[in-house]
């Protein structure tokens, strides 16, 4: 048996209506490499064990569910990695798709990481808490649109599959899930550079409240700031209209 660690963030999923849907969500993207982050005590890993001609390999931090797991299922014994998933290396040479109930105390890293990772991962399927992935889909004028929204956005397609109620989980997580799945976009956002995009979208969120005219103050000349999109708040600008700024910006 195992114990559930409440400091690492486990909840495990143990309804199987549920994986079902997930593997479903996997099996619309092609694939031949895939890394399950966090397996925790198996309940997805023993779905994708299973599938055929896939490099499988997990990352996962706790011994004690590396132990069980390779007790359980023989066949990771070599397919294990034994890490902090923010601390990793990247697993493969080639590209692969990213799957996981995520630990939610490092969801929101998770996902910073994946951008980190993104020439090599067209596709992510994630369980997050339903806050974490209804900002990653939010779009321009929603109360949840912010930084992970427009960062995330920049570099994928982002779609809210379908909610997780706690009672699917062992323990039950005090918040509601959700399920998302993030496809590499196919032309890449035109912008000055990444670093410039970033620079720019931190600065209009982080003083959400103030118009982008106050908000950016320091990005740009007072001439430029004369133009009316910066009459607008950063959660009225589409991901297109920042990436559009960042060809104006002073430095």
């Amino acid at each position: 048996m195992y114990t559930i660690k409440k400091s690492l963030g486990q909840h495990f999923l143990k309804d199987t209506p549920t994986l079902e849907k997930i593997m479903d969500a996997l099996s619309k993207h092609p694939y031949q490499n895939l890394l399950e982050v966090g397996p925790g005590a198996g309940a997805l890993t023993q779905y994708l064990i299973k599938l055929d001609d896939i490099n499988f390999k997990a990352v996962e931090l706790d011994d004690e569910k590396i132990g069980y797991l390779k007790n359980k299922y023989p066949v990771l014994s070599d397919k294990i990695i034994a890490a902090d998933f923010l601390q990793t290396e990247i697993p493969f040479d080639e590209p692969f798709t990213v799957i996981g109930n995520f630990p939610y105390n490092i969801s929101t890293q998770i996902l910073f990481k994946v951008i980190d990772w993104k020439d090599q991962v067209p596709v992510v399927i994630g369980m997050f808490q339903k806050e974490v992935a209804q900002r990653a889909a939010s779009g321009p004028g929603s109360k949840v649109y912010g930084v992970l929204s427009a960062l995330i956005q920049a570099f994928y397609d982002v779609e809210y599959l379908f909610d997780v109620s706690p009672d699917c989980f062992n323990p039950p997580p005090k918040v509601m899930s959700g399920v998302i799945r993030l496809t590499r976009r196919n032309t890449p956002l035109d912008v000055k550079s990444e670093r410039a995009y970033k620079v720019l979208v931190k600065a209009a969120f982080n003083q959400r409240r103030k118009t982008l005219r106050n908000a950016l103050k320091a990005q740009f000349s007072t001439e430029v700031l004369q133009d009316e999109i910066f009459n607008k708040r950063a959660e009225a600008l589409s991901i297109e209209e920042f990436a559009a700024l960042t060809f104006r910006m002073s430095s």
